[in-house]
Protein backbone atom coordinates (compact mmCIF):
# COMPACT_ATOMS: atom_id res chain seq x y z
CA UNK A 1 0.00 0.00 0.00
CA UNK A 2 1.29 3.36 -0.93
CA UNK A 3 1.39 6.27 1.58
CA UNK A 4 -1.08 8.83 0.20
CA UNK A 5 0.35 12.86 0.54
CA UNK A 6 -1.80 14.59 3.87
CA UNK A 7 -2.04 17.80 5.54
CA UNK A 8 -0.31 17.70 9.05
CA UNK A 9 -0.45 20.96 11.41
CA UNK A 10 3.00 21.65 13.40
CA UNK A 11 2.86 23.13 15.94
CA UNK A 12 5.37 26.35 16.40
CA UNK A 13 6.81 29.27 18.72
CA UNK A 14 4.39 32.23 18.22
CA UNK A 15 5.61 34.99 15.50
CA UNK A 16 7.90 32.10 14.23
CA UNK A 17 5.45 30.83 11.66
CA UNK A 18 6.85 32.50 8.54
CA UNK A 19 10.62 31.82 9.93
CA UNK A 20 9.57 28.27 10.29
CA UNK A 21 7.84 27.92 6.51
CA UNK A 22 11.36 29.61 5.25
CA UNK A 23 13.67 26.95 7.08
CA UNK A 24 10.79 24.39 6.49
CA UNK A 25 11.53 25.07 2.53
CA UNK A 26 15.41 25.54 2.93
CA UNK A 27 15.99 21.53 4.18
CA UNK A 28 13.21 20.34 2.03
CA UNK A 29 15.43 21.48 -1.31
CA UNK A 30 18.75 20.57 0.67
CA UNK A 31 17.61 16.88 1.49
CA UNK A 32 15.95 16.42 -1.68
CA UNK A 33 12.91 15.90 -0.54
CA UNK A 34 10.61 17.90 -2.60
CA UNK A 35 9.02 14.36 -3.82
CA UNK A 36 7.51 13.39 0.03
CA UNK A 37 7.28 16.98 0.97
CA UNK A 38 4.93 19.40 -1.29
CA UNK A 39 3.77 22.63 0.57
CA UNK A 40 4.32 24.52 3.60
CA UNK A 41 1.47 27.31 4.20
CA UNK A 42 1.10 29.58 7.06
CA UNK A 43 -2.99 30.03 6.75
CA UNK A 44 -3.76 34.05 6.29
CA UNK A 45 -6.62 35.87 5.32
CA UNK A 46 -7.17 39.75 4.25
CA UNK A 47 -8.86 41.45 6.81
CA UNK A 48 -9.88 45.52 6.20
CA UNK A 49 -8.44 47.36 9.48
CA UNK A 50 -9.06 50.68 10.21
CA UNK A 51 -6.23 52.64 11.77
CA UNK A 52 -6.82 56.63 12.11
CA UNK A 53 -9.50 56.88 10.13
CA UNK A 54 -8.11 54.76 7.49
CA UNK A 55 -8.42 51.78 5.74
CA UNK A 56 -5.90 48.97 5.20
CA UNK A 57 -5.92 45.51 3.60
CA UNK A 58 -3.42 43.18 6.50
CA UNK A 59 -3.10 39.81 5.99
CA UNK A 60 -3.80 38.02 9.45
CA UNK A 61 -2.71 34.59 10.91
CA UNK A 62 -5.61 32.30 10.99
CA UNK A 63 -3.46 29.83 13.67
CA UNK A 64 -1.14 31.74 15.23
CA UNK A 65 1.79 29.23 16.10
CA UNK A 66 0.57 26.70 13.18
CA UNK A 67 1.84 25.70 10.39
CA UNK A 68 0.77 23.15 7.74
CA UNK A 69 3.15 21.19 5.81
CA UNK A 70 1.35 19.00 2.87
CA UNK A 71 3.59 15.66 2.94
CA UNK A 72 3.74 11.79 2.82
CA UNK A 73 4.13 10.56 6.41
CA UNK A 74 7.96 8.57 6.72
CA UNK A 75 10.01 8.11 9.66
CA UNK A 76 12.42 10.59 7.29
CA UNK A 77 10.06 13.32 6.88
CA UNK A 78 8.81 13.05 10.09
CA UNK A 79 12.10 13.63 11.22
CA UNK A 80 13.36 16.41 8.82
CA UNK A 81 10.33 18.19 9.75
CA UNK A 82 10.01 17.71 13.67
CA UNK A 83 13.94 19.16 13.52
CA UNK A 84 13.58 22.33 12.08
CA UNK A 85 14.14 25.11 13.63
CA UNK A 86 11.28 26.66 15.39
CA UNK A 87 8.86 23.61 15.09
CA UNK A 88 7.68 22.47 18.97
CA UNK A 89 6.23 19.40 17.48
CA UNK A 90 2.99 17.83 15.47
CA UNK A 91 -0.33 18.17 16.47
CA UNK A 92 -0.74 14.18 17.02
CA UNK A 93 -2.75 11.72 19.35
CA UNK A 94 0.47 10.63 21.31
CA UNK A 95 3.56 10.16 19.34
CA UNK A 96 2.02 9.88 15.82
CA UNK A 97 1.16 12.78 14.35
CA UNK A 98 -2.45 13.12 12.99
CA UNK A 99 -3.59 14.68 8.95
CA UNK A 100 -5.90 17.02 9.10
CA UNK A 101 -9.73 15.88 8.00
CA UNK A 102 -10.04 16.79 4.00
CA UNK A 103 -12.71 19.02 4.60
CA UNK A 104 -11.25 20.87 6.97
CA UNK A 105 -8.25 21.59 4.74
CA UNK A 106 -10.30 22.31 1.66
CA UNK A 107 -12.61 24.65 3.80
CA UNK A 108 -8.65 26.38 5.20
CA UNK A 109 -7.58 26.72 1.73
CA UNK A 110 -10.99 28.42 0.31
CA UNK A 111 -10.53 30.93 3.08
CA UNK A 112 -6.87 31.83 2.14
CA UNK A 113 -8.40 32.21 -1.43
CA UNK A 114 -6.11 28.79 -2.92
CA UNK A 115 -8.16 26.60 -5.01
CA UNK A 116 -7.24 22.89 -4.91
CA UNK A 117 -5.33 21.37 -7.52
CA UNK A 118 -7.41 19.12 -9.89
CA UNK A 119 -6.34 16.08 -10.48
CA UNK A 120 -5.94 15.96 -14.81
CA UNK A 121 -8.46 14.19 -16.55
CA UNK A 122 -7.36 11.74 -19.01
CA UNK A 123 -10.28 10.15 -20.07
CA UNK A 124 -13.81 10.91 -21.65
CA UNK A 125 -17.37 9.31 -21.89
CA UNK A 126 -17.62 6.02 -23.27
CA UNK A 127 -13.73 4.95 -23.12
CA UNK A 128 -12.49 1.84 -21.08
CA UNK A 129 -10.64 2.38 -17.60
CA UNK A 130 -9.16 0.18 -15.30
CA UNK A 131 -9.78 0.89 -11.33
CA UNK A 132 -6.44 1.24 -9.62
CA UNK A 133 -7.84 1.71 -5.87
CA UNK A 134 -10.61 0.56 -3.61
CA UNK A 135 -12.57 -2.77 -3.10
CA UNK A 136 -12.97 -2.87 -7.01
CA UNK A 137 -9.21 -2.50 -7.98
CA UNK A 138 -8.12 -4.19 -11.10
CA UNK A 139 -11.51 -3.91 -12.71
CA UNK A 140 -12.52 -2.46 -16.15
CA UNK A 141 -15.51 -0.26 -16.65
CA UNK A 142 -16.29 1.72 -19.12
CA UNK A 143 -17.05 5.59 -18.27
CA UNK A 144 -20.53 6.54 -17.90
CA UNK A 145 -19.97 10.79 -16.51
CA UNK A 146 -17.51 12.65 -15.16
CA UNK A 147 -17.66 15.35 -12.70
CA UNK A 148 -14.87 17.67 -13.11
CA UNK A 149 -16.23 20.07 -10.46
CA UNK A 150 -16.15 17.16 -7.87
CA UNK A 151 -13.02 15.21 -8.98
CA UNK A 152 -15.31 12.02 -9.64
CA UNK A 153 -16.24 9.93 -12.60
CA UNK A 154 -19.22 7.57 -12.71
CA UNK A 155 -17.76 3.99 -14.46
CA UNK A 156 -20.06 1.45 -15.49
CA UNK A 157 -18.77 -2.23 -14.20
CA UNK A 158 -19.76 -5.42 -15.08
CA UNK A 159 -20.44 -7.65 -11.64
CA UNK A 160 -21.92 -10.74 -11.46
CA UNK A 161 -23.59 -10.46 -15.41
CA UNK A 162 -24.74 -6.79 -14.14
CA UNK A 163 -24.06 -3.59 -15.03
CA UNK A 164 -22.85 -1.81 -12.09
CA UNK A 165 -22.12 1.80 -12.06
CA UNK A 166 -19.37 2.91 -9.75
CA UNK A 167 -18.82 6.75 -8.49
CA UNK A 168 -15.19 6.74 -8.10
CA UNK A 169 -12.52 9.23 -7.68
CA UNK A 170 -10.17 10.55 -10.72
CA UNK A 171 -7.38 9.20 -9.00
CA UNK A 172 -8.68 5.94 -8.46
CA UNK A 173 -8.94 4.98 -12.45
CA UNK A 174 -6.55 4.87 -15.06
CA UNK A 175 -6.54 4.49 -18.89
CA UNK A 176 -6.75 1.33 -20.05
Amino acid sequence: MTKEKEWYVIHTYSGHENKVKANLEKRIAATGMQDKIFRVLVPTEERVETKQGKKKVVNKKIFPGYVLVEMIMTEETWYIVRNTPGVTGFISSGTKPLPLPEDEVKEILKSMGIKEARPEINFEKGQSVKITDGPFEEFIGVVQEIYPERGKVKVLVSMFGRETPLELDFNQVEEV
